[in-house]
Parts: C-alpha cells; sequence; structure tokens
C-alpha cells in the first residue's frame, strides 16, 4: 500500500502540522483521529489495513491528519473560550490545507469525512457546517456533544461548534439542500454509551428530511475490533 508523510506548517495554528495518506488513487477520504491521539493512530490500529483492498484496487484514497484535542477541548490550562478558538484554528487547518490540498490532487469540489469516537465530532461538525466542501460523511461510535469540555461557560463560538445545538435551528435551504445530497452513515453498538447522543443526530436529520443511515449493530463494544469491521463495509456503501 502506498503511505506518503507529510509536514507542514499551519498558519491557522502557527505549529508544525502533519499528515500520513494511504493510497495512490480514488475517492478522497479525510480520516480524523480519536479522542487525544494523532495522525498514526489510524494505521497502528489497523483500521487504514482494514480498507486495504478499497485502497490498493484505487477506489479509496485516506487522508489522516493529526489531531489538536490536547490543545483545544482536553486543554485545561486555558480558558473555555480558548479551547474553542483552537478548535476553529484547527478546522481552518483542514479546509485550507489539508482540503486544499486534497483538492489540488483530485480537482474535487467536495470530499469524504469519517471519524471514530470524537473524530466523529471533527467529521460531522466539519460536514455540516461546510456541505459545500463535504459530500460524504462516516461517524463510528461517534459522540458529539462538546458541553463536557467547557463546563457552564457557552457563547457563539461555542453553540455553531456544538452539533445537538445547532442543528435543529438550522432553516437556510441553502445549507439544508446541501445536507440532502449528502451520504451520511451513523454507526454504533446498541451498549455504546453514546447511542443517544447518535440517536438524537438522527432524529434530527428525519425532522429535517434528509436521507442517513443510522446503523445500530448488537454486541460489539465501543472498541477498534468493531472499528475495523465495519469502517470498510461504510466505505463500500459510499
Amino acid at each position: 500500500m502506498r503511505e506518503e508523510y507529510h509536514k507542514w506548517h499551519s498558519n491557522d495554528l502557527d505549529r508544525e502540522f502533519e499528515m500520513l495518506v494511504f493510497g495512490h488513487y480514488g475517492y478522497p477520504i479525510i480520516l480524523f483521529p480519536t479522542f487525544n491521539a494523532h495522525y498514526w493512530e489510524a494505521k497502528d490500529f489497523g483500521l487504514i489495513n482494514s480498507a486495504s483492498y478499497l485502497i490498493d484496487s484505487g477506489q479509496i484514497k485516506i487522508y489522516c491528519p493529526d489531531g489538536v484535542d490536547c490543545l483545544s477541548w482536553d486543554n485545561n490550562s486555558i480558558e473555555p473560550a480558548n479551547k474553542v478558538i483552537t478548535q476553529i484554528a484547527y478546522e481552518k487547518t483542514i479546509l485550507n490545507d489539508v482540503i486544499g490540498f486534497v483538492k489540488h490532487e483530485t480537482s474535487l469540489e467536495r470530499v469524504g469525512v469519517a471519524g471514530c469516537n470524537f473524530g466523529a465530532y471533527h467529521a460531522l461538525n466539519l460536514a455540516f457546517k461546510h456541505p459545500d466542501k463535504v459530500e460524504k460523511l462516516i461517524c463510528i461510535g461517534g459522540f458529539f456533544d462538546i458541553k463536557q469540555f467547557i463546563y457552564n461557560y457557552y457563547d457563539d463560538n461555542c453553540y455553531f461548534n456544538n452539533p445537538p445545538d445547532y442543528l435543529p435551528n438550522l432553516t437556510d435551504n441553502r445549507y439544508l439542500n446541501q445536507f440532502k445530497t449528502m451520504k451520511i452513515i451513523l454507526g454504533i453498538d446498541e451498549s455504546d454509551q453514546y447511542l443517544e447522543q447518535n440517536k438524537n443526530i438522527s432524529g434530527i436529520l428525519r425532522s429535517k428530511s434528509v436521507n442517513h443511515w443510522l446503523d445500530v449493530r448488537p454486541n460489539n463494544g465501543h472498541n477498534w475490533e468493531f472499528r475495523r469491521e465495519v469502517f470498510p463495509k461504510y466505505l463500500a456503501q459510499i
């Protein structure tokens, strides 16, 4: 399997940023790491290998950017307001640098995004805030509510980065029409502690007449074995 390592200076984060890319050709999927994890995680835990037949056959190309949760949501040395500001800088890095790089390679205007655990938050939040950039979304065992990281603090930046809050109030047809062209998969185990969050997101999408697949699976758990099982199946669906 072809593997590339990239490192550059992110102007938005004002720090070095790293990414691994797997595959020689294929539809681009940006795969976010789990909470507090980094760009090598998906490779080390076998998630990339689970989709090797799709990658080697040139159907899928996977981009694994670094995560900065330790500098944002899990950084308790800064104020909650600054946690969200750091998240916004990370989002800009993904939009400007990562998606910009993918667009340069593929000439595509919209890409796919995916993630497990809190990586699913990053994927879903990016997709729903920027549906002009994203057309396929895969979330596996995701949790999406950032209030646990900001305690009692709340401002507009918090609101617009917390999907359970901003999605119900979204009525702009420019966004909703793009949601309706998006392929959306929410995969979750029935015993997962975040099942209700996934059901909530599904209910919101259903209320907006946005087609999606909420795939609740029995007795698999919130673990890498489950993720490796379903990830290639969801990729094949899109």
